[in-house]
Formats: structure tokens, C-alpha cells, sequence
């Protein structure tokens, strides 16, 4: 009871540590840093499961059991993947992307936006846009729209 409580203790005091402090701990149990962007929150979670793992034990002999048995039908899913456009096995559903047009050199797209039409001319280098060249089409819709958008998806390919 008493190792119990002092483990609550120390899981309530990471509330108190400062990010530098949980991005250390990280550090420590993970042998590299966190993501970029991850929340504290996460960190502290991390740091707290750590923690009780170490006191209490971990997860179970079975509980590994299960975990590895899932961890390897997923990644058989993934691999059998480029074999089978779908593949449905134990509620497990992967489904492959299919692989975006090419738009060759000397193609024209042309995309209508709040009434004015825009026309864009493929070439070898990149894209042709009001007599600029630039290396995107995603570049060239953000200029169109203001806002970043997947250039591929705004010109329809």
C-alpha cells in the first residue's frame, strides 16, 4: 500500500515539472526526443506510465502475447498490401492509395476560381504560371487561392 501511494505521489508531482524537465525524462526512457509538436501531456503520461511499469511490472506475460500477435498481423496487412488492392481480415482493413497521374511535359491544365480562369503549362523543370516557372503545382494554387492547398488535388489529378 504504502509503494502504492508513493507512486501516486510521484505521478502527481510530473503536473509540476517543467516541459524541459519531461522532454529530459523522455530523453532518458526513449533514447530520443519527442516528436516535434507533442503535447505535455503526452509527456507526462509517458513519464507516469514509465514510471508504474517499473514499480508494478510492465504489461502482463499475456498482455505482450496479445500485443506482438497484433503488432504482427498488422505489419503481415501492410506487406501482403501491394499484392492485394484490399484486404479485409479480422475487422484489419488496409487499402492502398491509388498512385497520382503523371502529368507529362507539354500538358495544360487549366482550373476556373471565383470566376477567372487559370491556366498552368507543364515542363520539363516544373510549372509555367502567369509566366513564371515554379517547382509545384502546390505553390502555384496557394497563389491562386491564398491558401495552401495540395496543388495536385486543386488541378483535379
Amino acid at each position: 500500500m504504502r509503494a502504492r501511494l508513493s507512486i501516486e505521489t510521484e505521478v502527481a508531482a510530473m503536473s509540476d515539472l517543467s516541459r524541459e524537465e519531461l522532454t529530459a525524462q523522455w530523453e532518458k526512457i526513449y533514447k530520443c526526443p519527442p516528436p516535434k509538436g507533442v503535447r505535455r501531456e503526452l509527456l507526462i503520461r509517458a513519464a507516469a506510465w514509465h514510471l508504474q511499469a517499473k514499480r508494478l511490472g510492465g504489461f502482463s506475460t499475456e498482455t505482450r502475447r496479445l500485443l506482438r500477435s497484433a503488432i504482427d498481423r498488422v505489419e503481415k496487412k501492410i506487406a501482403d498490401r501491394d499484392r492485394q488492392p484490399n484486404v479485409v481480415d479480422d475487422d484489419i482493413k488496409v487499402t492502398i492509395a491509388q498512385k497520382r497521374k503523371q502529368v507529362l511535359p507539354g500538358a495544360r491544365l487549366v482550373r476556373d476560381w471565383n470566376g477567372k480562369t487559370h491556366i498552368v503549362d507543364v515542363i520539363e523543370d516544373g510549372f509555367v504560371f502567369e509566366a513564371k516557372i515554379y517547382p509545384s503545382l502546390s505553390s502555384i494554387a496557394r497563389k491562386i487561392t491564398g491558401a495552401h492547398w495540395s496543388g495536385p488535388r486543386f488541378f483535379g489529378l
